[in-house]
């Protein structure tokens, strides 16, 4: 190599070094906390969980902490599908996911309002999506929706989740794999019992006045649920039971 390259060779691998120095500087140094390690739920849930921007990744931010905790053994254990989030849990212990949960459960960050719907839904399909949503259908031993979801439909302590913020794909679907046997509880599985007694126009009335309704300012789930009517559908539903506990 010619002697007069060696200065600014030199120049260069001086340059490249300082610049490293000063990458290796600037890098925030790795906090071993839970909001750091679930960075990895965020990328694709949105900031503190707030809900992905396509509407597919749902919020997860305030919800029940038993029921994150149960849906995220259900994609460990096989009762949901999804791949990603399979791979994402699969090695992760009862305890961990708790851990988990309870993080995201605590998170009180505002809703965004109702996005617009494709098409208007007509005045009389609202109506009865409104009416199964308070009332059921004693016809079809349809159970008021809540009656477990909570009068403000914002979820109830400690495992039922909020129906409310959530676009109309995401409760289609939603609706869709119980139906269809994609997405499972732990028995008694009271959800597929459910979607089994609604129509799809009873689907369409009630995810449409669902995805149109604000979310209250005090969005937190309530404590218990509702008192039964006397002649109310008495639905049973399954639970995981918590970790170190025994069923």
């Amino acid at each position: 190599m010619p002697r007069r390259r060696l200065p600014f060779l030199l120049k260069i691998l001086l340059l490249a070094c300082a610049w490293l120095a000063a990458a290796a500087s600037a890098a925030p140094a790795f906090e071993d906390s839970i909001a750091e390690r679930t960075k990895a739920c965020t990328f694709c849930h949105g900031e503190q969980g707030r809900a992905g921007p396509d509407g597919y990744y749902p919020r997860l931010a305030g919800k029940p902490a038993g029921y994150l905790y149960n849906q995220l053994l259900n994609f460990r254990d096989g009762r949901r599908h999804y791949g990603l989030m399979t791979r994402m849990v699969d090695m992760l212990s009862d305890r961990y996911l708790m851990e988990i949960a309870q993080y995201f459960a605590a998170l009180e960050v505002p809703y965004p309002p109702p996005a617009p719907l494709p098409g208007t839904p007509s005045a009389e399909l609202l109506a009865h999506g409104r009416e199964l949503i308070l009332h059921g259908n004693p016809g079809t031993r349809l159970p008021a929706c809540v009656q477990c979801h909570g009068e403000q439909l914002t979820g109830t302590l400690p495992e039922v989740p909020g129906l409310l913020g959530m676009p109309s794909d995401y409760l289609i679907a939603q609706l869709g794999g119980w139906r269809t046997g994609q997405r499972r509880a732990h028995a008694p599985d009271c959800m597929a019992e459910v979607v089994q007694r609604l129509s799809d126009r009873d689907v369409h009335a009630v995810v449409s006045w669902l995805a149109t309704q604000p979310v209250p300012a005090d969005a937190r789930p309530a404590a218990h649920k509702p008192s039964l009517a006397p002649d109310a559908p008495d639905l049973k539903c399954g639970s995981a039971p918590l970790p170190g506990t025994r069923p």
